[in-house]
């Protein structure tokens, strides 16, 4: 099948030949103009309501000081962030999803992350940036009394990528310093303004408008899975198990637990199905199970220490009568550790003197203050009856050897009871299971994300912050967010009903959360792009005209100033090149 990318980049070729023929031909009009894929549509259009707008001069100097502190905090940071990420690239290339060159590019279908459900909304999102971002230049050109050759359009064959003012370079060159960096600094004012309007409207009353529908949210099924042989599918919601209610996936993990082998599900609130549940082996760590044949799909658990078992309770139960078990499944046979794994050990934390902090340690607590414990589920409702001072007694297996310490349990802000310094793994000793193969959705906590808890500058903020890594939060598994976030498209509005002030529209409450989410999520990240200090971005501009500004009180000649001012720009311009060319394809080209 050919990919997506490819047959984008077949189209631009075409859309080549056919621009460049017909420019050759003189078929098309002086205005639009082609180089390569890129067409710019040229007009002189606007100029007249661009000295209209510019008027109250006054109040756009006011609002564009205030861009120019804006913009210069932001492209603080950004250089280093730039200048870290690229660094971290070079000693410490690692691959991923988010890395990938096409993952760069703003298209749908052809960056994993941007899915094609959302294209008239990111299309939408950039043709709202590139307007107010060009338009705050072209503004702030009149406001400096800068004249305007022409503005217009720039279309990567027929999608729009940018817009464009052409100042007169004489012009622009006559005018002050103050005029130039605040003509410069407008369009990321603009971007940011906008975001900062869409992220409000989004925050407050069109997600206050939105509520998580009943039942647990299937965001996808393990294929040859009983829910997958059942008629289960991704968007389903699983509202009942053998009638008792499920609101979410707390209460269908409690309510499976002792439900037996068949269970009775009810999905949608309305459809019977039977779950003839069997336990698959989901999730491995190659240091507890070996090589086992997956061949034909997730292997599935038989038996523990001989004994049969066929759900995840099942399971649970045996592995707790011993502390090492051997497993036997569809794939192979393994022993393991039945405990809770520790991902990572803080090194200042409780536990750290009693065990090695080192990553490649497998380190699995099977006892602790004096109670068996099977999974990270069970050891933290455990510790969650300590305090922190308590000294508990804690069997650990640390390379399948084992040792009884004891342990002086710590204190960590906003978590309940004493703590031991430590990540844990979900499921027990390095292994996942699963006797359903039904993936649950998180709406709930994707819902809370975008909703706006008071309107205190700090939590709208950090909500925003979040945001920008919604479309892949999947691939970096933040705060056990398993899934990249796209907006409210099908199956996903499965999980939500629409009520409050806005109910009134019925599903274009999802329409327009979508709108603002896009609109907001591409000018914010417009505006940190373009504050990037390299030429030929904004920020690249305003980090010559500032430096200028701070040279020329410098007792130098004026040859020595302009050479000092080059030198400065030229390499801070050139160093963060070299760091987002690192950021992009440095994980590809090192390992």
């Amino acid at each position: 099948m050919v990919s997506t990318l490819v047959l984008v980049a077949t189209g631009v070729v075409l859309y080549m030949l056919v621009a460049m023929a017909l420019r050759a031909r003189g078929l098309l009009p002086d205005s639009v103009r082609i180089s390569g894929p890129i067409t710019t549509i040229h007009t002189q259009r606007g100029k007249v309501l661009l000295d209209r707008l510019a008027r109250p001069k006054r109040l756009w100097r006011a609002w564009g000081n205030f861009g120019i502190g804006i913009a210069l905090v932001v492209m603080f940071g950004s250089f280093f962030a730039v200048l870290f990420a690229g660094i971290t690239a070079l000693t410490n290339p690692q691959p991923s999803p988010v890395t990938e060159p096409q993952n760069v590019l703003v298209i749908p279908g052809v960056n994993e992350f941007l899915p094609l459900s959302v294209a008239p909304e990111i299309v939408l999102g950039l043709l709202v940036g590139l307007v107010v971002h060009e338009g705050g230049h072209g503004l702030f050109c009149r406001v400096g009394d800068i004249r305007i050759e022409s503005m217009g359009l720039a279309l990567l064959t027929i999608v729009p990528v940018g817009a464009f003012v052409e100042p007169d370079e004489e012009s622009r060159n006559r005018a002050d310093r103050g005029a130039q960096t605040r003509m410069f600094a407008a369009g990321v004012t603009n971007n940011f303004a906008v975001a900062v309007l869409a992220f409000a409207l989004l925050f407050g009353p069109v997600v206050g408008s939105i509520a998580v529908a009943p039942g647990a949210a299937v965001g996808d099924v393990v294929p040859d899975s009983p829910a997958a042989a059942a008629g289960i599918e991704r968007g389903d919601r699983i509202t009942a198990v053998n009638g008792q209610r499920v609101d979410g996936a707390a209460e269908l993990d409690a309510a499976m637990l002792d439900a037996g082998r068949a269970v009775q599900v009810t999905v949608d609130g309305e459809r019977q199905v039977t779950l003839e549940r069997d336990l698959l082996l989901t999730r491995t760590t190659p240091s507890v199970v070996g090589d086992l044949d997956a061949s034909g799909g997730p292997p599935r658990i038989e038996a523990v220490n001989g004994r049969s078992v066929n759900t995840e309770g099942e399971f649970y139960d045996a592995l707790a009568e011993s502390a090492v078990s051997t497993v036997r499944t569809t794939g192979g046979t393994f022993e393991m550790v039945g405990g809770a794994y520790v991902e990572s050990v803080t090194p200042d934390g409780a536990l750290a003197e009693h065990v090695p902090t080192g990553g490649e340690h497998t380190i699995i607590i099977t006892r602790f203050a004096g109670e068996r414990v099977v999974t990270y589920e069970q050891l933290n409702e455990v510790r969650q009856r300590t305090s922190p001072g308590d000294t508990v007694s804690v069997q650990v297996y640390v390379d399948g050897e084992p040792r009884t310490v004891e342990v002086t349990l710590g204190r960590t802000e906003g978590v309940e009871g004493g703590t031991l310094g430590i990540a844990l793994r979900q499921g027990t000793g390095g292994i996942g299971v699963d006797d359903t193969g039904i993936q649950p959705y998180p709406a709930a906590r994707y819902l809370a994300v975008l909703s706006q808890d008071g309107w205190s500058v700090g939590s709208f903020f950090q909500r925003v912050a979040f945001a920008l890594f919604l479309p892949f939060v999947g691939a970096v598994g933040a705060q056990g967010l398993t899934y990249n976030f796209a907006g409210f498209v099908a199956p996903i509005t499965d999980f939500y009903v629409v009520q409050g002030p806005l109910a009134f529209l019925g599903g274009g409450v999802f329409l327009l959360a979508n709108v603002l989410f896009w609109v907001a999520w591409i000018n914010l990240n417009l505006g940190f792009f373009n504050c990037i200090p390299t030429f030929p971005l904004d920020g690249g501009h305003i980090l010559r005209t500032s430096t200028e500004s701070v040279v020329s009180r410098l007792p130098l000649p004026n040859g020595g100033r302009r050479r000092l001012t080059t030198a400065i720009t030229t390499v801070i311009s050139m160093t963060m090149l070299a760091g987002v060319f690192l950021m992009v394809f440095g994980p590809q080209l090192l390992t």
